[in-house]
């Protein structure tokens, strides 16, 4: 190791080569393992974080060269994994060092994966679910005991959520197997370190993590395209600046343009094939394309032969393709982590400025751009909810400890207490998670096929038979798409996956567009949608997903807007005269202040409320306030909501909204709602799939998603009637008002309604009402299919609204 320095000969030769020294941050990280201390760097994209992360394991590996698995690489991504991989790859080669660096996720073979556990790399890439699976196998105890360090990379990306559990879970897991093993996690975005800290830490130490800070980067270049006439009344595709996209990929070198929505990548990518005069090459990359198509996307990136891929979450996360030197986000970006993150995949380079453009949907939709502009540049970011940890995620996870080994219930409990998620783990808690995987419970204990733990007589529970350790394999998993249907040509080749109630709505001759492709349907097997290539019109998929809803920091920041004109002067003019009019047939709302409108318009009476709770709170509260009125008899026809209003109408009028918006639909309209809907059931499947009480795949067979929801309808509904405290029941009670309905930010806005309203009574439509009026009739219609229809008839309510007589 040269005099002075902490790198060792090879290392400190392959930076002076290219003229590099390792960053501040760099040799920090280096320094806290010579420390053995755990490690939290917070570090802008293109600061070299994953090299900073790897850089001790390549030290230590160049010091004393050995076989067996010294770090863990986990990545939110596979596309992330294998482009960590090619990264690596390079500079190992090029020192010299006898480093075998493989990728492990769910698209690597069986036959690599036996490999990897009899002979391991030393670095080893892959994902939390293969992490768990891995530790479900025997051999484990052994292929983890030497192991030094674990990279956590992206983790704003696991903490809050199911994954974050799996991996906080796996974690607690590998500190009793290598009791010396370092942690480390990586991100650009975390609003509080802190809080990272004590998620990383074993048993929640936050003084064992060392925070790094790196050094602060270019300030981003980002600009919000406005169209070539006037911003869009209605829509959130940004679907009319389609040809601007198109100049702005023909002046780059390569563009990556990101889309919420799969649905709304497959329709990007189409209409710039529309008007791709040049030919350009272009791909489209999402979660439910092919392995093959996917890897294909981001190999021709790597290589430079794109011009422009149209992507969504998939690719938003720390890749790093050298060329790209412009981002386009379609649609408001949501939230401002979200956004610096995507800004950051241009200029993938500390020093150099990312640019970025931001193409808004609509009025609302500019305004949001804008916030979110102001939020990055002033170092606002999105905060983050740590919450306990999921119960089907730590059935799962105790259920693949016992698949490797037998295990003391005592001593699992205190491992399991060592994940921050499940500090507060109840004793009592942990037994009903232990007695029901060994019964599944009160309702299902007559059942052997419930029966998958048992206790010996030495203590220690063990599973019952192999044939349950198989089941367990092949099922486990904390991700639970929509059931569905695979795309494929007669001659076998795979597309990739559109879920089920889309696919079951086709028929033979039925025409659609995916993967880039118009596709026309040949006929639907159990699992399979055959298809072959064709030439005729074709409508676009359409996904169920959960929709990305306005963060609490950018709500905040429009409603901000609103309220202070002095803001204005910054904003096209007609979005200021939107505001002007607004303000003179109606009101801004202040800051907290719940603006609710009332007004007939084609002889319906409409109430709209704007409290900028974002899209899934509305969707709940749209159900509640339906439900209140049939019971007042005030007639309600439906309602639609976007992320900054909600709009309901019918044929009475409504001349008191606060009745409407009491706290006590929480405790009345909201039970019965989700007990009556397909709401508890729908959270019911998934943590049914979790918990391992349903299983999705048997060997040699998948289940169709019919067959799936059959089974956990029929479980739900027995242990409804006979167990209605059951553990998976309360599972399923939790993510319905959590996850699904964002019953935190309807809390809040119920609690505040009485005190905050301010109603107007309007003779006619207010210009704000406009964005989300526009939408009724309009939900069902697949994306892109009626965009010219919209807008004409977005301007024909406009007209009416910004009326000043």
């Amino acid at each position: 190791m040269p005099a002075g320095s902490q790198l060792p000969r090879q290392l400190e030769d392959w930076f002076a080569a290219r003229g590099w020294s390792p960053r501040r941050h760099q040799r920090e990280m280096l320094a806290a393992a010579r420390a053995g201390e755990h490690a939290l760097l917070v570090a802008p994209t293109g600061a070299g974080k994953t090299l900073a992360g790897f850089l001790p394991t390549l030290a230590e590996l160049a010091e004393t060269p050995g076989e067996g698995l010294h770090t863990l690489y986990i990545s939110p991504l596979k596309a992330l994994a294998v482009d960590v991989q090619r990264n690596l790859l390079t500079p190992i080669e090029e020192m010299g060092l006898p480093v075998r660096v493989e990728t492990r996720t769910g698209d690597t073979s069986h036959e690599k994966k036996l490999r990897q556990r009899a002979r391991p790399p030393q670095i080893l890439l892959t994902t939390p679910e293969s992490l768990s699976l891995l530790l479900s196998y025997e051999d484990s105890l052994t292929m983890f005991e030497g192991l030094k360090t674990i990279v956590i990379d992206e983790i704003h990306a696991f903490a809050t959520g199911k994954r974050g559990d799996l991996l906080a879970l796996a974690l607690a897991r590998l500190g009793r197997l290598a009791p010396g093993l370092r942690r480390v996690a990586l991100s650009a975005t975390v609003a509080d370190p802190d809080g990272y800290r004590a998620w990383l830490a074993p048993y929640g130490d936050i003084d064992s993590v060392r925070l790094v800070q790196g050094e602060r980067g270019a300030d981003p270049d980002v600009a919000i395209l406005l169209p070539e006439g006037r911003v869009p009344w209605a829509g959130h595709s940004g679907i009319y600046a389609i040809p601007q996209v198109m100049a702005e990929i023909e002046t780059h070198r390569t563009t990556i343009i990101f889309c919420n929505t799969r649905g709304l990548a497959e329709l990007v990518f189409q209409n710039l094939w529309k008007v791709n005069e040049l030919k350009l090459p272009i791909g489209v990359h999402h979660g439910s394309l092919s392995l093959e198509a996917r890897r294909k996307a981001e190999q021709a990136m790597a290589d430079g032969k794109l011009r422009a891929l149209v992507a969504t979450a998939s690719l938003d996360l720390g890749v790093d393709w050298g060329d790209v030197d412009c981002v386009i986000q379609m649609g408001a970006p949501k939230g401002s982590s979200r956004m610096l993150q995507r800004i950051g995949r241009a200029n993938h380079r500390l020093d150099e400025a990312s640019e970025a453009v931001l193409v808004p949907g609509n009025r609302f939709e500019y305004l949001e751009a804008r916030a979110a502009l102001d939020a990055v540049e002033q170092g606002e970011l999105d905060p983050d909810i740590f919450r306990p940890g999921a119960l089907d995620v730590l059935v799962q996870h105790v259920m693949g400890v016992a698949c490797a080994a037998p295990f003391a219930g005592e001593e699992m409990l205190q491992e399991v207490r060592a994940a921050l998620p499940y500090s507060a783990l109840e004793a009592e808690t942990f037994d009903r998670v232990l007695q029901f995987i060994a019964d599944g419970g009160y309702s299902l204990r007559a059942y052997d096929k419930f029966k998958r733990l048992t206790k010996g007589k030495d203590g220690l529970w063990r599973v019952t038979k192999p044939t349950f350790v198989a089941q367990h394999r092949l099922n486990a998993g904390i991700i639970v798409e929509a059931p569905m249907l695979e795309v494929r040509f007669r001659n076998g080749r795979r597309l990739g996956k559109v879920e089920e109630a889309f696919g079951n709505s086709l028929s033979p001759g039925d025409t659609f567009f995916f993967a880039g492709l118009a596709l026309e349907v040949e006929r639907v097997e159990l699992t399979d949608l055959i298809v072959r290539a064709t030439s005729k019109q074709a409508r676009y998929v359409s996904y169920m997903g959960a929709r990305l809803a306005i963060t609490a920091t950018l709500a905040n920041r429009v409603r901000a807007f609103l309220a202070d004109s002095r803001q204005w002067a910054r904003f096209p003019d007609d979005v200021r005269e939107w505001l002007e009019v607004q303000g003179r047939r109606s009101a801004l709302p202040t800051p907290g202040q719940l603006l609710v409108e009332t007004f007939p318009h084609e002889g319906r009476h409409h109430m709209v409320a704007y409290s900028f709770e974002g899209w899934n709170a509305h969707q709940s509260l749209g159900m509640l306030i339906t439900r209140r009125m049939e019971k007042l008899g005030l007639k309600p026809l439906g309602f639609v909501a976007n992320d900054y209003a909600l709009a309901v109408y019918g044929l009475e009028k409504i001349t008191d909204p606060a009745a409407l918006f009491s706290p006590d639909i929480l405790e009345h309209e909201f039970v019965d709602w989700v007990q009556s809907s397909a709401l508890l059931k729908r959270a019911f499947r998934e943590v049914a799939i979790i918990g391992g009480l349903v299983e999705r795949q048997i060997p040699g067979k998948k289940k169709s998603g019919r067959q799936v929801t059959f089974s956990t309808d029929l479980i739900y509904d027995v242990l409804r009637k006979y167990e209605p405290d059951h553990l998976l029941l309360r599972a399923a009670w939790a993510d319905a008002r959590a996850r699904m309905t964002d019953v935190g930010r309807l809390a809040h806005l119920l609690d505040t309604a009485a005190d905050t309203m301010l109603h107007m009574d309007l003779p006619r439509v207010s210009p704000m009402a406009v964005p989300v009026l526009i939408m009724i009739g309009r939900e069902t219609v697949p994306q892109g299919a009626a965009e010219d229809a919209l807008l004409m008839e977005a301007e024909a309510i406009a007209g009416e609204a910004m009326r000043l007589d």
